[in-house]
């Protein structure tokens, strides 16, 4: 017979076995709900863009009567330097009564129109003459519409979506080597960057142990509450966005999901937008200095901000070169180079959602008039 004590033991055990059973059968029903949201709301994402807005564009053409300065207004008003940058689209330089102009791409109702060179001429407050960069003679040129505003998706997110392959290799490189330097042999997290942010909260100088991964889950799929429940559901999906999706995948839709800060109530999300917003260029012809500018932004966009905080946005692009170059990603001539420029960020004023909010208004109004809410 039995003893006492064995009885006890036994119960024990066989309520351990099947407590632990229950938690193994939680945790796998728990596990399997994470996989099917990260694959469904993975897979079918789009990103939510606003309808846009926009002026009518000023279409140039031989005979048009429009003063010089009022044409070089525009483009100042669609955020193009004037100043030359070759190899680039966005700018303009004048010469005497005459413009060179490189236009973006821009896509109008009637289908895309590519970045292109033109001249332009003036004599008594009219066009004269309107040739593209061989000097053929232009029948037309359109200018891109100057953005009046959007209807934005919730938290007024902005973006313009762009592919890897179009992203400078040096941008990533940075970003890698700063945010995280094990991305391309990492299962979703790094268990040394872990141990190491979990050391730091002894010291004073407290480390991030977020994997791009697990930042791409947190700002994709959570909240940004700091509990532990929170953070072992985003190592859970990190790990499940891993097994179903490649790198590229997964860097695509970081670099797109990355928040750069405000322009007044309107989020700057995407790399794409953001070389726009800070720099006024499309993001392939972002040099390597206006990349690192933009790497440092992703660790606090409001505390580095260029615009309210120069020298300590300077200070974090500079450790940002440093890391890309101990990475061994930039060499020596390189880093120097990018370190002794300027931080370059365009000077405009914020627009937000819009300059024009009363028009905004009105439109509102006429589409809940004409169309149902979805």
């Amino acid at each position: 017979m039995l003893s006492r004590a064995q009885i006890l033991r036994y119960l024990r055990l066989r309520y351990f076995g099947w407590a632990s059973l229950a938690l193994a059968f939680a945790a796998s029903v728990f596990t399997l709900y994470l996989d099917s949201r990260v694959r469904s709301e993975f897979e079918g994402r789009r990103f939510a863009l606003p309808a846009r807005i926009y002026a009518r564009p000023l279409e140039l053409h031989v005979g048009l009567h429009i003063p010089q300065q009022d044409v070089e207004q525009e483009l100042r008003d669609l955020g193009y330097p004037d100043v030359a940058r070759e190899g680039e689209s966005g700018w303009f330089a004048r010469s005497g009564n005459e413009l060179e102009i490189a236009l973006r791409p821009f896509v109008f109702w009637d289908g895309p129109q590519p970045a292109k060179r033109l001249r332009v001429a003036f004599d008594g407050g009219a066009v004269t003459a309107l040739r593209d960069a061989g000097g053929a003679e232009l029948p037309l040129v359109r200018l891109e519409p100057l953005p009046i505003g959007g209807i934005y998706p919730a938290n007024n997110e902005d973006r313009v979506l762009v592919r890897l392959s179009e992203v400078p290799q040096h941008f990533v490189q940075a970003l890698i080597a700063t945010e995280d330097r094990q991305f391309y042999s990492h299962k979703g997290f790094d268990p040394r960057a872990l141990v190491r942010a979990a050391l730091s909260l002894a010291s004073d100088k407290v480390q991030g142990g977020s994997t791009l991964t697990q930042q791409l889950v947190k700002n994709f799929f959570l909240t940004p509450e700091r509990t532990l429940q929170r953070k072992l559901t985003e190592l859970i999906m990190a790990v499940l966005l891993e097994l179903h999706y490649d790198k590229t995948e997964i860097l695509e839709t970081y670099l797109n999901e990355i928040y750069f800060g405000q322009d007044r109530d309107r989020a700057i999300h995407g790399i794409g937008l953001a070389a726009q917003f800070y720099f006024g260029k499309e993001v392939q012809h972002l040099t390597l200095a206006e990349a690192a500018l933009l790497v440092g932004l992703v660790k606090g966009p409001a505390y580095y901000d260029p615009y309210r905080h120069p020298q300590r946005a300077l200070e974090r692009r500079n450790l940002v070169l440093r890391e890309t170059r101990e990475h061994g990603s930039i060499t020596l001539e390189q880093y120097a180079a990018a370190r002794a420029t300027e931080l370059g960020v365009t000077r405009k004023p914020a627009m937000g959602t819009s300059p024009y909010p009363a028009f905004l208004r009105l439109v509102h109004r006429q589409m809940r008039r004409d169309y149902d809410e979805a």
